[in-house]
């Protein structure tokens, strides 16, 4: 008997949830229901690669909120279980579901693939599984992983715990790496390639910044050896990424079919505001502001409607906002020029700019040869370039170049945030500089670096009146759904407290 894909009944049953946002590359929407035996490799590649470079870019406004980047606008109520830190099994139950079900077209990739010898998909299905089940292990710990996709066998998964399967994803991520070499690329693959267009040599450097990301998350973590892990890069040669992975399906002004970060944002497709709840926080807006660092202006747009000439306004975290206070026409949304600039623009999945930190801070551990300071320097300038920041010069009028702007914030030496010989943490410093770096770019990693590093280390914790005690969480609540439907196996996990379970990389 043929087995038809429906929309993941029996998956959603098992992983929680409310699913993933409806568009138009979801295999799974597909009303003529298609039938497993016709899905091709082909088919699913570039749905896949929407999806993850979408869900990596707009579904982390918590962690944004969470760590200093952005806030309420006054336009809004409070959001008490965020703003509280109180977080429930309901709370962002979508990541569970969302990210199992990129990974179930993903594994469904990767199966075809090995059944037709299809190298090339074999390599991408396994890079994109690095990711997901990265996202997944860094916001809930052990998750299922062995026994996720083996329906037949396996309809109530075991918990894999977090360490073992990032072991696995390493390994996953040598396998990818092989393949890529050995693979041959058709001009189909080049055309459904929607990153990288068939390039096998970036898809490997794709995979060693991958590998590095795996590998930093545990270099604090007792035990794990990292230089072993780093000599695999050294081996495979192809380097790390130096433009960003970003994918192209042909975004267009049109229902579902806009940019993914424009759509969330900024506006969408009949022109209107599309976002009128994410402001500017601000302590980065400060951070950025006092250090004389322009990038504020490009993270953040004007206000529509200043106040008082507070043409860049932004909220604390938590705050109870009086209605006398300036609503959203009157402060600075989150989609400022050098993120958003226009609705067909490319998705980035993995930026230059975090490759280029993420190799700063490696070479900052004795991981990587050269020189720490050098190697900073060159991921800052990177965060000005890809920003597209310029500026005139106040004696001759011209414009300067994003270098040119860079190397004169980086010359501050009595501004302490930019001087790195007085540093005494040199990789916190580094890190600090990446937090600076990925403002609404990559919400994400800043929760992630502050676990696992303290940065930054002035944060402030929510201002709601319901905090009470509580911190910034370490985890999410497992969904309610899993405590439903696979009641004995989340219970081996024991009793989890955000507060204080923490992931297994989070060892400060």
């Amino acid at each position: 008997m043929k087995k038809f894909i429906y929309p993941i009944l029996s998956f959603l049953m098992l992983f929680a949830a409310t699913g993933c946002k409806d568009d138009f590359f979801d295999i799974n929407e597909n009303p003529n229901a298609p039938i497993e035996e016709s899905i091709t490799p082909q088919l699913i590649l570039p749905r896949a690669l929407h999806a993850t470079a979408a869900r990596m870019a707009t579904s982390y406004d918590y962690a944004a909120h969470w760590t200093g980047y952005w806030a309420r606008s006054g336009t809004y109520g409070p959001s008490t279980e965020q703003e509280s830190y109180n977080i429930t099994t309901q709370y962002q139950s979508d990541e569970w579901a969302g990210w199992y079900d990129i990974l179930n077209d993903v594994n469904l990739m990767e199966k075809k693939a090995k059944v037709t010898d299809q190298k090339f998909y074999q390599g991408t299905a396994k890079v994109l599984k690095s990711i997901g089940f990265m996202y997944l292990v860094d916001q809930y710990g052990n998750v299922p992983y062995s026994q996720a996709f083996d329906f037949k066998n396996n309809i109530l998964p075991a918990y894999d715990k977090g360490e073992d399967i990032y072991d696995s994803l390493l390994v996953e991520l040598d396998a990818a790496a092989k393949l890529f070499a050995e693979a041959e690329v058709t001009p189909a693959m080049e055309t459904v390639d929607i990153m990288f267009g068939g390039d096998v040599t970036k898809w490997r450097k794709l995979v060693n910044t991958q590998r590095l990301k795996l590998i930093l998350r545990q270099a604090e973590v007792p035990g794990f050896d990292a230089a072993s892990q780093m000599a695999k890069i050294t081996t495979d040669g192809s380097g790390f990424l130096s433009t960003t992975a970003e994918v192209q399906p042909g975004y267009a002004v049109v229902g579902g079919q806009q940019n993914p970060f424009w759509n969330a944002y900024k506006l969408d497709v009949t022109g209107s505001v599309a976002d009128n709840y994410n402001r500017a926080n601000n302590y980065v807006l400060s951070k950025l502001r006092t250090s004389n660092d322009v990038r504020y202006q490009y993270y953040f747009s004007k206000a529509k409607t200043p106040q008082g000439g507070n043409t860049y306004y932004g909220y604390n975290f938590g705050e109870v906002i009086p209605n006398s206070a300036p609503k959203a026409a009157n402060s600075s949304d989150v989609a400022g020029p050098g993120l958003a600039k226009t609705a067909t623009q490319p998705q980035w999945l993995f930026t230059s700019v975090e490759s280029k930190f993420l190799q700063a801070e490696a070479t900052a551990r004795g991981l990587l040869p050269g020189e720490p300071k050098a190697a900073w320097k060159d991921a800052v300038i990177e965060s000005f370039k890809w920003l597209g920041v310029s500026e005139k010069d106040a004696t001759t009028g011209n414009l300067k170049s994003a270098t040119q702007v860079a190397e004169e914030y980086l010359a501050q030496d009595n501004v302490d945030l930019v001087n790195y010989d007085a540093a005494t943490d040199k990789v916190k410093f580094i890190v600090m500089h990446k937090y600076l770096s990925l403002v609404g770019i990559n919400n994400f990693e800043a929760w992630v670096d502050y676990r696992r590093v303290g940065v930054p280390s002035d944060l402030p914790l929510s201002l709601s009146p319901s905090k009470g005690s509580n911190g910034i969480p370490k985890r999410l609540m497992y969904p309610a759904n899993e405590y439903s439907y696979n009641a004995a196996n989340v219970a081996k996990e024991g009793s989890i407290n955000p507060q204080s379970t923490a992931v297994f990389w989070d060892v400060k």
